[in-house]
């Protein structure tokens, strides 16, 4: 390929093969390459098209669904050296970032400025905003605040099908508000880079958020937790952040990283609330369904304890053995249901399964743990892992929230779906990327 720079070292590329989605497959690449600019992203997709050598974008790896596993032949698209806050714009409330900048470092960046950029993926840390795009992200603040969706007013992407292969499509707006023609930006954001490369987002912000209280609840088990959920829900309440955190979770936690937490209780719900009405009115919500203690703090160093221990739940469970992580979402008046139906779903495998959840907004991560080399264990994860997809579909849900579809979830997406509507989903990957270049074979 006519391409400079290109990688091909063997061990290099295998680190780029692929996400933290431990039980997806994965293929070997032809080669790697870090665009730096948007002119590089175009020059690779023309060669590519000219060649029929597949694209897979990639930001920091952190997706939990595979969706930016390589495929056999594929060139990967590294993007994490496009990674430039081009602008922010104060009097507008808005930003212009490249694929590659890192969730925190723009939060960091807009700070400073007194603004705010809401999503936060517990991934924050480490993933990209490319990579938030492509999956539409969530995160502990999009119960009040909203997801990565709602953030983006446009895009750069490049595309091919109706364009040329390799031609810089801008999608979208800098205003407010905007009706001009279909909502492609919509379209492609949680495209999970089926439909075109991203190389340059234009996002929404916020001024900096109030300050919060935190509201602490203990429960003697994960249905109690959920009961307090619909409780608050129905109550009207309005938290900026209401999460779940399973015993099995906490404890983790507190054996990797001391964080001083003593997991007492079988579960515990974690919240922040803005006004005094809501906390008083969760901390009754909590109470009220049976919470063994309730607390409230208005300490930021202990509040944020709590959450940073939220926040290291996955990479701490990972060191106990394979993960299989769930992404079911049901509305929030069925997050009991869903609680006592994974809990009758892990004993029924015998399956060890912690929970974390963004229970608020009813997306709920069970976390399948397995020994390792157990073959055995990953045949009943797998089993109980379809089984917990069912269920959610019973009750209403989705099979995916905010993690995306990728390689995990594809049987699950068409049985949500149905034929008629996967059918016109299939149609626009058609239209759009005729040649199938664009991360092809996932959702």
């Amino acid at each position: 390929m006519k391409l400079p720079n290109l990688i091909t070292d063997p061990n290099t590329l295998a680190g780029l093969s692929h996400d933290e989605a431990e039980w997806a497959p994965a293929g070997t690449p032809f080669a790697a390459f870090r665009p730096q600019s948007t002119e590089d992203v175009q020059r690779a997709v023309k060669v590519c098209a000219e060649n029929n050598v597949p694209i897979v974008p990639r930001g920091a790896g952190t997706g939990l669904s595979g969706g930016a596993n390589a495929v056999d032949g594929c060139l990967v698209l590294d993007l994490s050296r496009m990674n430039r806050i081009i602008e922010i714009d104060e009097e507008n409330l808005l930003a212009v970032v490249q694929p590659g900048v890192v969730n925190d470092d723009l939060k960091k960046a807009v700070a400073a400025l007194g603004l705010w950029y809401p999503p936060d993926p517990a991934s924050s840390p480490w993933s990209t905003i490319g990579g938030n795009v492509s999956t539409n992200a969530g995160g502990l603040c999009c119960l009040k605040y909203g997801v990565t969706r709602d953030y983006v007013l446009g895009l750069e992407v490049v595309m091919g099908g109706p364009v040329e292969y390799g031609t810089a499509v801008r999608l979208g707006r800098r205003t407010t508000k905007g009706v001009a023609g279909y909502d492609l930006t919509s379209l492609l954001v949680g495209s999970e880079g089926t439909l075109g490369v991203v190389t340059e987002i234009t996002l929404r912000l916020r001024p900096a958020p109030r300050p919060s209280t935190t509201v602490v609840g203990a429960f003697s088990s994960l249905v109690a937790a959920g009961q307090a959920v619909a409780l608050s829900t129905s109550r009207g309440l309005q938290p900026a952040a209401l999460e779940l955190i399973d015993r099995a979770c906490l404890q983790a936690v507190e054996d990797w990283k001391h964080l001083g937490i003593e997991p007492d209780t079988e579960a515990m719900l974690l919240a922040r609330a803005e006004t005094s009405e809501d906390a008083d009115g969760l901390a009754a919500a909590f109470t009220d369904a049976g919470a063994a203690w309730t607390e409230r703090s208005t300490d930021s160093t202990e509040a944020e304890a709590l959450f940073a221990a939220r926040r290291l739940t996955y990479p701490a469970l990972e060191r106990l053995g394979p993960l299989l992580t769930e992404d079911v979402c049901v509305p929030r008046s069925a997050v009991p249901a869903m609680l006592a139906r994974i809990e009758e779903t892990g004993a029924r495998h015998g399956v060890q399964i912690a929970t974390i959840a963004h229970a608020g907004d009813g997306n709920l991560h069970p976390l399948l743990i397995t020994p390792p080399g157990d073959d055995n264990a990953r045949i009943a994860a797998q089993a109980a892992f379809d089984d917990i997809i069912d269920q959610a579909l019973e009750l209403g849900g989705t099979v995916t929230g905010e993690h995306g579809v990728g390689l995990l979830k594809q049987d699950g997406m068409i049985r949500e779906l149905g034929p008629d509507a996967h059918a016109v989903q299939q149609s626009i990957k058609h239209t759009l990327d005729p040649l199938n270049l664009f991360n092809p074979g996932k959702a």
